[in-house]
Parts: structure tokens; sequence; C-alpha cells
């Protein structure tokens, strides 16, 4: 992928126009007959063409924001290990670090310039919640909170986005398509609630106040990957974020012990390079792709994935209810895909 490559592509329709005619008996009509009928073929071709791109943009966008949902799933059981060798300040500070160089590294080979300065404040938001808050957040929740606990947040994320979303870019998302993530929010919340206890407590107040800031960040950098790749998004909020990651990483790693484990150097490298980077930048190219509000609606499925690693990877017990969710859920998430949104209004850039 170049630099300069968008996040969606216009599509030019042109219209082609007959010759002229020579102002012989009959040549006139003919010619003009056959210029209109070309005309019309060609408008024709290119509207074709222009749904088989958008038919094409959104099953690509669709995938990358799979993609994206995959990562973030492994991001609570990874956190998990790297907690066995770091403290929570440090392990958020050292990722933020790691993803900050990577970031900076991409940059840099590709030659991308600064953004232009009205890009800095939504920059910010998308570091803020994406980059600090949200693993900061999750991270001392779980320190008291179980993987399948912390993944309520995450049942409810979808919910947040699409609603902060719709506040801040104007979209209005269609009844069904509301009814649907509603539904699929409630039972995401009940299944993650039930099977961890669902007692409130700090860790609880950690992962609501994560849910907040974290939407915000994706609604802010989904809007704009709409006007820059969404790679080069979170790589810039990656380095604007840099220098309180280094500053918090020589502070943490001084007062917090350190026991480097193989779980603990492979959690750090997950969180740091595959749900910091790997992970957000799929995320918000496919969100550019299908919209903040559609893209959204996938993260349904991530506590159930979530779930999944942590009996695969922390021996963590599932019991049966979890293949029932996951139709519900998967169920909730065909309804919002394919729920039309034409009476809304569209995003504003």
């Amino acid at each position: 992928m170049r630099a300069q490559d968008s996040a969606i592509a216009p599509v030019a329709i042109a219209v082609s126009s007959g010759p002229a005619g020579d102002g012989g008996t009959g040549s006139h009509d003919d010619t003009s007959a056959q210029g209109r009928t070309t005309g019309h073929g060609t408008t024709a071709a290119h509207h074709s063409g222009a749904a088989a791109h958008g038919a094409t943009t959104a099953y690509g966008g669709t995938v990358l924001a799979a993609l994206g949902v995959i990562a973030f799933s492994l991001t609570f059981p990874a956190t998990v290990w790297g907690l066995e060798g770091f403290g929570p300040w440090s392990l958020t500070a050292v990722r933020g670090v790691l993803a900050g160089l990577v970031a900076a590294g991409a940059l840099l080979a590709l030659r991308v310039p600064l953004p232009h300065r009205r890009h800095w404040p939504g920059l910010l938001m998308v570091a803020a919640g994406t980059v600090v808050g949200f693993p900061l957040l999750t991270t001392l929740a779980l320190q008291t909170s179980t993987t399948s606990h912390a993944a309520v947040v995450v049942g409810l994320l979808p919910l947040t986005t699409a609603a902060l979303s719709a506040l801040r870019t104007g979209t209005r998302p269609s009844r069904v398509f509301w009814a649907a993530a509603l539904a699929g929010a409630a039972v995401v919340a009940v299944f993650a609630v039930r099977q961890s206890g669902g007692a409130p407590g700090t860790g609880d107040l950690y992962l609501f106040a994560a849910l907040l800031i974290c939407a915000a960040g994706y609604t802010e950098g989904g809007r704009l990957a709409r006007v820059m790749p969404g790679w080069q998004v979170i790589s810039w909020a990656l380095i604007a974020s840099l220098p309180l990651a280094l500053a918090g990483s020589a502070l943490a790693l001084s007062y917090e012990p350190v026991r480097l484990t193989g779980h603990a150097v492979a959690g750090l490298l997950w969180v740091a390079a595959g749900s910091q980077f790997f992970g957000l930048v799929v995320w918000y190219r496919g969100m550019a792709a299908i919209g903040v509000a559609r893209a959204s609606q996938l993260q349904l499925a991530q506590p159930l994935l979530t779930l999944f690693w942590s009996v695969f990877l922390l021996g963590e017990h599932l019991t049966p209810a979890a293949p029932a969710a996951a139709l519900a859920v998967l169920l909730c998430i065909v309804v919002t895909q394919r729920a039309a949104q034409s009476g809304g209004r569209r995003p504003r850039s």
C-alpha cells in the first residue's frame, strides 16, 4: 500500500458524446444516433463499473474490519500474559513506545508528510482514546477482573461507538439497524456478565471509562480515515503519544518490578505490534470503506472470540451457553450489515 493511497478511491463516471456529423444526406442523423447510443452505453457501463467497485470496496472493508476485530480479541489474553512480567503502568507505557517506533519507521520509510494542522485535534483524540486511555484502563481492570468479565466492555463498545458516531457525524442509521445492534449488545452483555458473575467493582469503573473514551477515539479515527489512509491515522496518533509513552516508561519501570518470561514478552509484543498497530490500521481502513456504524457492529463477535482465546491460551473454562450466544450475535451482525440506511444523511467529513 502506497502512502498516497486513499482509504476511499473516488469513481469518475464519464459520459461520452457522439461525434459531429458532416452535413451529408442522412449521415448527420445516423452519426448522432450512433453517438447517443454510444454515450448511453458508456454511461451505463461506467455506472455498472461503479456499482461493482462499490461492492468490492464494501467486501474488502468488511474483511479488514474483521481482521481488526480478530486482532483486538487477542488483546485481553495477551495483556494477562504481559501482566505476568510487567506492572500495569509499565505494560501500557512500553507497548505505546514499541508501537510508536513501528509507526515512526513506517512513516519515515514511505516519506509521509505531516498531516494538515486541522487534523491534529482529531489525531490527539484518537491517541487519547485508543493509544492511552483504553489500553491503560483495561490493563488496570484486568488486575482484578477476568478476561470474560472484561469482555462486557467490548460487547457494549459497538453500540457506544455507533451512538457517538451519529452525534459526531450526523449519520442516522435505520431503526432496524438500531434494533439489531441493541439486541446484539444485550446478548453479548448478558452472556459475558453471567459467565463472570457480574459483580460491580473497581474493575467495572475502569471498564466503563475505557468504553466511553475508546468509542470517542474510534469515532474520530473513522472520520479521519475518510480524508487520509487509515494506517496513517493510527500512526500519527501513536507518534503524538510517543513523548508521553517514553516518559511514562521511564517512570513506571523505575517503580514497578519487571520479570521477563516467555508469556510476558509475547504478550507485550502482541499488544504493541498486533493490537496497537496492525489491528488499528486494518480497523480504521475498514471503517473508512463501510462506515463507522456498520464496522462497529462486527465487534459484537469480539467478546466471544476473546472467550475462545481465553480457553485456548489461558485455560479458562467455557460453559455450553457460548455456542447459543455466538449464533445469536452472528444473526444480529447479519441484520445490521444488511440494514438499509437510505433514510439517513451522509456523514460529514
